[in-house]
């Protein structure tokens, strides 16, 4: 808006200006900074998509003032992530409680139940003000990201608070597997068992859901696992990273180290131990990790997992096989309550995308930094 204020005596100076050719790699890009009267944390939990094109997409939560319900913004990159616009709002149509917690976006490769390729989905937590419920609810958007309709309900619970006892759903993670959409969350409805434990459910229709089938449960009613991410490997298995509240990897005090599991039917997980991620140095990465998998780095390609605990990722070069080393190396994006990896269409970029610390932070905003995964591979 700034630029419209110059008199035109000076926009053919302005055009016949050089333009300047846009970074592939950059450090800690601002997307959005929120208005000082945004609720504290003002920002959080930022998620991205990226269509064919380039075109990127990503969303986070946002706590505007209320009334009216908060929602969803949706922001759009198509210069590689560099400059944002926001296109579009995603608002609780289905509750009018307001979108609140744990946005995911997914967009479709090929054309499922009925919706065209490139559709774009978006899994999230309509919770009231007062955090009296959760409800993880399904959009979609057919046009990139600018119209949604809601499709369905996916998991409800009880009050948005993470005490053992309560009954919240957490933190939805899409993913296509054959003829289903899979949503991994995290489940505290089993309160009589379970602080907390990992379900699943899938879509053939995304309108209706099947059984919650458990993905990762623990017989210590005070242990948490949550957060559940996944990534596909180039040997056809897949990876779940997730936090394990009370993990054994930190004896010595309630920790959430950062556990990993490998399969090769990702709605099996459930039979398959955890395995605690440490680095060759000895590191255990705690709270909130992101999985993803890149083609660079060899043979097997390239892990590369983030966590709360700090900016660095953790790369491993073996398809997580037993015995194969984690490696810690620094990004130059800082640490963030679950920051978002995405291996962009050029497979040798890495995207980082955060939105800050759980409260009482006041300074959060939404930030990125793309850089070479080969530099990732160097550090070995």
């Amino acid at each position: 808006m700034r630029w419209s204020t110059l008199v035109l005596s000076l926009l053919p100076i302005v055009s016949a200006a050089p333009k300047e050719k846009t970074p592939k790699t950059f450090s800690q890009r601002v997307v959005f900074t929120p208005p000082s009267n945004y609720t504290i944390p003002r920002v959080l939990y930022a998620r991205t998509a990226q269509f064919k094109d380039g075109t990127l997409l990503a969303t986070w939560e946002n706590y505007s003032p209320e009334p009216p319900p908060v929602y969803f913004p949706i922001f759009q990159s198509t210069d590689g992530g560099y400059n944002w616009n926001e296109i579009a709002r995603v608002q609780d149509t289905a509750n009018g409680l307001g979108l609140r917690y744990q946005p995911f976006l997914y967009i479709l490769e090929e054309p499922f139940a009925g919706f065209p390729k490139e559709t774009v989905l978006l899994a999230g937590n309509s919770i009231p003000t007062d955090l009296s419920s959760t409800h993880i609810d399904l959009y979609a958007s057919t046009d990139r990201g600018r119209t949604w309709q809601f499709l369905s309900h996916i998991a409800a619970g009880g009050e948005a608070v993470p005490d053992n006892g309560l009954t919240p759903v957490w933190e939805p993670f899409l993913m296509r597997y054959k003829d289903t959409i899979i949503c991994y969350y995290s489940d505290q409805r089993d309160n009589a068992t379970h602080g907390q434990k990992m379900s699943h459910q899938t879509t053939r229709d995304l309108k209706n859901w099947g059984p919650v089938i458990t993905d990762v449960a623990y017989p210590t009613y005070t242990d948490r696992p949550g957060m559940p991410t996944v990534a596909r490997l180039p040997n056809g298995k897949y990876i779940m990273t997730y936090e394990y509240g009370g993990g054994p990897a930190i004896p010595t005090s309630y920790s959430f180290p950062v556990y990993y599991k490998v399969v090769a039917d990702p709605e099996t997980f459930g039979a398959a131990t955890g395995t605690s991620l440490q680095t060759t140095d000895g590191y255990v990465p705690t709270s909130s990790p992101y999985v993803v998998w890149s083609p660079v780095g060899g043979k097997n390609g390239t892990i590369i997992v983030s966590a709360g605990s700090s900016g660095d990722v953790y790369i491993n070069t073996g398809l997580a096989e037993p015995g194969t080393p984690w490696t810690r190396v620094a990004t130059p994006e800082p640490s963030a309550y679950t920051r978002n990896l995405r291996v962009l269409n050029d497979p040798t970029k890495l995207l980082i995308m955060g939105a800050g610390q759980l409260p009482p932070s006041t300074t959060n905003k939404v930030e990125l930094s793309v850089m070479d995964i080969s530099k990732l591979k160097a550090a070995l």
